[in-house]
Order: structure tokens, then C-alpha cells, then sequence
């Protein structure tokens, strides 16, 4: 499967890196990676086109513990490059709607929600 399709690029001019910084949850998802025959998940919120033709994307990354998933980045030849078993290879979710928050994505895929994802987290805790 091609990760990157002529609608994701034209996504990622859309929101490049940095685009969509203090967010968090509400964070638009432009594509979701993941591996069919185990753990990790990648919410990508943002990218930038490399002159070398690669991606630098920016989103959120679950590696099957709800405790250390974090923000971050990586690159689309890394994806390319995880050899699966049974020759699989890291696919892009073909179902994600259009207009998906991070909020939206994560809980359709029950990943837990950090605390720090509510911005009036300080609000919450003092009422």
C-alpha cells in the first residue's frame, strides 16, 4: 500500500509542521498509519515534504502503552522501512474520516486520553 497519496500531500501543504501546534485533542488528523499485526498507532497531524522527497510528519504516536504514547515526529521512510511479519508492511487507515479530531481518532481506536489534553485541566482539578 502507497502511504502518501496526491490527497495527503496536498493535506500536508495545508498543515505543515507546526501548523496545528497547542491544539492537542483538537488537532486535525491528516492521516492514521498503524501495523495490521501488532502495536503502533500514528495519528499524523502535520508534514513537510523533504527536498529529498521523504516526509517529516509531526503527530501523535502509540506504541500499545497509554502511559509513554507522545506527541512526536518521524519520517515516512521509517514507516516504509518496518519489515513486518508474513511481509506485511505498515498500511494507512483508508476509513478515517475526513474531518477526525485527535480526540475523535483516539477514542474510535481506544487509546486513553492524557490528562494534558484538556487545556483547562487547572480549572477542572480545583473545582
Amino acid at each position: 500500500m502507497k502511504l502518501i497519496t496526491k490527497e495527503l500531500e496536498k493535506e500536508f501543504e495545508k498543515y505543515p509542521i507546526g501548523s496545528q501546534d497547542g491544539l492537542l485533542g483538537d488537532a486535525k488528523v491528516i492521516a492514521k498509519f498503524f501495523n495490521p499485526v501488532g502495536v503502533g498507532t500514528w495519528f499524523i497531524t502535520e508534514g513537510n515534504k523533504l527536498e529529498n522527497g521523504d516526509y517529516e510528519m509531526f503527530g501523535y504516536c502509540h506504541l500499545g502503552d497509554d502511559l509513554s504514547a507522545e506527541f512526536g515526529y518521524v519520517m515516512l521512510s521509517e514507516l516504509e522501512k518496518l519489515e513486518l511479519p508474513f511481509g506485511l508492511k505498515i498500511e494507512r487507515d483508508l476509513y478515517l474520516p475526513k474531518e477526525c479530531t485527535l480526540f475523535e481518532a483516539m477514542q474510535k481506536n481506544y487509546i486513553g486520553v492524557p490528562s494534558y489534553f484538556y487545556k483547562n485541566q487547572e480549572v477542572e482539578n480545583e473545582l
